[in-house]
C-alpha cells in the first residue's frame, strides 16, 4: 500500500493516512467569530471523503487586538467551545481528527479588525501584555481541549505574532523575549509549558512553522536558526511540525503561490522541510504547492517529510483523497488564488 494511505502517530493520536487539510481561512465564520452551519458542512465534506487530519483555520485568541480577517473564527472565550464541539463531532463521525490551529494577528491587522485599538508591535510589549498574551493561548488551548479537538496548532508562521518573536528581522527586543535564538523561542516554549500544565502532556501541541522569512522579500530567518527552532519545539514536546515560509500579503517568497502547474514548481518548501526533518524525530508536515501524485509519494518515499498538507487543492476538490485512492494523478487545481474572497472560499476555475 502506498504511504499515503498508511496510518501515522502524531504524539497520541493516531490519524489514518497522510493527508492534512493545512489551516485555511474561509470568511465563513459568523460576525461574531462562532462557527457558522457553513463551517460544519465545509468540513464535514473534508472529512466525509477521507481527509486524515483537518485543521482549523486560524482561531484568534484574544479580543479584539488578535484578530486578523473578517469573519475570522475566535476562541478567545468559552462562548466558542460549543460551536468547536460540533465541528468536532461532525469530524469524527468519518474517523478523520480535527486539530484547532491558534493565532495572534500581533501586527499583522487593520484598526478595522482591532476595532480602532493599536495593533500590538512585539518591540514595545511590556513583560505584563506578554503574560497576558501567553495566558490566552493556554485558555485557547484548554477550549479546544473541553470541545473535544484532537489537539492544537501554534501559528509560528506567514508574518503572525508568534513568528515576529522568532524571526531576528523582526525580534529588536533586547530583554529574555529578544537577541538570541535562545531567547526569541522563549515565548513558544512558555506557552507550551504552560499549555502542558494546564491540559496534560498527552494533549497533542503542533506547530506550524516559518521555514523562510518573507519580510519585505527578505530572508528574515536562516535554515541554521529554523533548524535550531524545530530542536527545541522537539524537546519541548511539540508532536509534528508543518513545514511553511512567507508572509501573507507579500508578493516576492509568497506562502501562496500562482502558477503552479509543472512538478518542478511543485513543494516549494521541501528542502527546508528535509533540513529538519534531519534534526527531529517527531513527524514533519510538508504543505505548500503540492499538485501530483507523482510528487507526494517521492516526498513521503525519500524521507522528506512524515505527511502532505493541501490548501487551494482541497477547496477545488474536497473529495481528493479518495480521487488520489481511485486513479486520478494529479490535483486540478491550478493555483490562481481566486478562491480566496471575501463573500467566502470558493473555487471559480472551470475546465
Amino acid at each position: 500500500m502506498s504511504k499515503l494511505f498508511q496510518p501515522i502517530q502524531i504524539g497520541n493520536m493516531e490519524v489514518k493516512n497522510r493527508f492534512v487539510r493545512s489551516a485555511t481561512h474561509d470568511w465563513l465564520g459568523n460576525p461574531d467569530g462562532s462557527i457558522s452551519p457553513q463551517q460544519v458542512e465545509l468540513y464535514e465534506k473534508l472529512a466525509a471523503n477521507d481527509v486524515g487530519l483537518i485543521i482549523t483555520a486560524h482561531a484568534y485568541i484574544e479580543h479584539p487586538r488578535g484578530k486578523a480577517s473578517l469573519n475570522q473564527n475566535g476562541i478567545y472565550d468559552d462562548n466558542f467551545i460549543s460551536g468547536y464541539q460540533k465541528l468536532a463531532k461532525t469530524v469524527h463521525k468519518y474517523g478523520s481528527k480535527l486539530v484547532v490551529q491558534i493565532s495572534h494577528a500581533g501586527s499583522l491587522t487593520t484598526l478595522e479588525f482591532t476595532e480602532g485599538e493599536t495593533p500590538l508591535n512585539l518591540n514595545n510589549m511590556t513583560n505584563q501584555e506578554i503574560e497576558k498574551i501567553i495566558e490566552a493561548y493556554v485558555q485557547a488551548a484548554n477550549r479546544a481541549k473541553l470541545a473535544g479537538c484532537d489537539g492544537v496548532q501554534l501559528h509560528l508562521a506567514h508574518g503572525y505574532f508568534l513568528s515576529r518573536f522568532i524571526s531576528p528581522d523582526t525580534n529588536k527586543r533586547q530583554d529574555q523575549w529578544g537577541g538570541s535564538r535562545e531567547n526569541r523561542v522563549r515565548i513558544v516554549g512558555e506557552i507550551i509549558k504552560r499549555i502542558q500544565a494546564l491540559v496534560g502532556v498527552d494533549f497533542p501541541i503542533l506547530v506550524k512553522l516559518n521555514s523562510t522569512g518573507g519580510f519585505e522579500g527578505t530572508g528574515a530567518i536562516s535554515l541554521e536558526d529554523v533548524v535550531y527552532t524545530a530542536q527545541a519545539l522537539e524537546d519541548l514536546g511539540v508532536c509534528a511540525i508543518e513545514v511553511s515560509g512567507g508572509v501573507g500579503g507579500e508578493k516576492k517568497n509568497s506562502l501562496s503561490r500562482t502558477g503552479v502547474l509543472s512538478p518542478e514548481q511543485e513543494a516549494y518548501f521541501a528542502e527546508n522541510a528535509q533540513e529538519i526533518k534531519k534534526a527531529v524525530s517527531i513527524p514533519v508536515i510538508l504543505v505548500g504547492g503540492l499538485r501530483s501524485r507523482l510528487i507526494i509519494e517521492k516526498i513521503l518515499d525519500e524521507g522528506i517529510a512524515n505527511m502532505i498538507s493541501m490548501s487551494r487543492p482541497f477547496v477545488r476538490e474536497p473529495d481528493l483523497v479518495r480521487k488520489l485512492k481511485e486513479s486520478q494523478d494529479k490535483v486540478t487545481c491550478i493555483s490562481c488564488n481566486k478562491c480566496r474572497v471575501f463573500t467566502g472560499i470558493k473555487c471559480f476555475y472551470k475546465d
